[in-house]
């Protein structure tokens, strides 16, 4: 290892979940690098709602103990392992959220190798991490903006276009449901194709980036609680193609009341809350298809990168006005737990 590269990391942990407060920042021994890992000098990352529901101790999945916080990560590659083939020191890269989950659907060893739940993640100076759970970073991106493509650019992009027989295609219409990283990709994507979207917000100042962005339509869903009725009208009477949906139980009525016949549900989170849904027979008499989705794997985020690649200005990833340091990660959970941030809360390591 380089004589250059420092014996410690600046590095958080979620030691007591509960409280934003309890988790731990210290220097950590930086880890040996594995035959198999690259050494990455992480530069930057952003928050998901994921991790603060993990330092919250209500995340329904599995966690370890002191585990390192944060899935998306992006940075420098600064050491490698003998039997690394696929990057060298030098390479810019952003991490794969679940880290084997390489090509096709989810399997469940791919389902336990999650970032910053069950693997140290990305809230950290340095971090080894599997050559096969790294993806190159896109030239056209600093690191903040790379690393949102971890989890809330992927996840976007796998909902429109993950399914086979369902990807979105232009002209066909979506809605996307508040201004947090998952909906601010999925109307970048959505726009970037040609498709038509409706976006949904609380606030006029959202709805003024909303419609920079393209949005074709914006319903305020505290002047219409019933956005779901008023999405299908605009949608041409018949409703929409694809929604985004990251409310959860709370909002899937009408989600139910917007999607057309033969629809396509992607199914993310439950930032409005865990409760009672629809009933079956709800998802019945539309004939739509509903998809739980876990982000998505390497080749679709490597796709997406092309993509971006492509159109860096129209998809350049939206970073929160409001950034923070390493050192300042619980303000920054407290900023995104408080709900005003718009796109992805990013945080500066470098």
């Amino acid at each position: 290892m380089s004589q250059s590269i420092p014996k410690t990391s600046k590095t958080w942990q979620v030691v007591k979940p509960g409280e934003f407060e309890d988790m731990k920042f210290a220097d950590k021994e930086i880890p040996e690098v594995g035959d198999s890992q690259c050494l990455v000098k992480l530069e930057g990352a952003v928050l998901n709602y994921r991790d603060l529901i993990i330092a919250k101790g209500t995340y329904p999945f599995g966690t370890v103990p002191d585990v390192v916080p944060g899935s998306d990560g992006a940075g420098t590659v600064v050491a490698v392992g003998k039997n690394v083939s696929r990057f060298q020191p030098g390479d810019k890269v952003i991490t794969l959220f679940n880290q084997e989950h390489i090509g096709g659907p989810m399997v469940p060893g791919a389902l336990k190798s999650g970032l910053g739940g069950v693997l140290d993640g990305t809230l950290r100076e340095y971090g080894a991490f599997s050559e096969q759970g790294l993806v190159a970073m896109p030239k056209s991106l600093n690191a903040v903006e790379a690393a949102a493509l971890t989890c809330a650019g992927l996840t976007a992009w796998n909902s429109l276009f993950g399914l086979e027989g369902k990807r979105l295609l232009p002209g066909q219409w979506v809605l996307t449901q508040g201004t947090g990283g998952v909906s601010m990709f999925a109307l970048q994507f959505a726009k970037a194709i040609g498709a038509k979207v409706i976006a949904t917000t609380s606030s006029n100042e959202k709805a003024e980036m909303l419609k920079k962005l393209g949005a074709d339509h914006i319903i305020n869903y505290k002047e219409t609680p019933e956005w779901g009725a008023e999405a299908k009208k605009l949608a041409e009477g018949l409703g929409v193609h694809h929604i985004v949906e990251i409310g959860g139980p709370e909002t899937m009525q009408q989600s139910l009341d917007a999607v057309r016949l033969d629809g396509h549900i992607g199914i993310i989170g439950f930032v409005a809350g865990n409760g009672s849904g629809p009933s079956f027979i709800d998802c019945l008499m539309k004939q739509v298809t509903t998809r739980g989705l876990l982000v998505g794997n390497r080749t679709m985020m490597e796709e997406m990168c092309a993509a971006v690649e492509a159109q860096p200005e129209a998809l350049r990833p939206i970073i929160d006005d409001k950034k923070f340091k390493l050192e300042e990660v619980v303000d920054a959970y407290k900023y995104q737990w408080s709900a005003g941030h718009i796109g992805n809360v990013g945080i500066e390591i470098c």
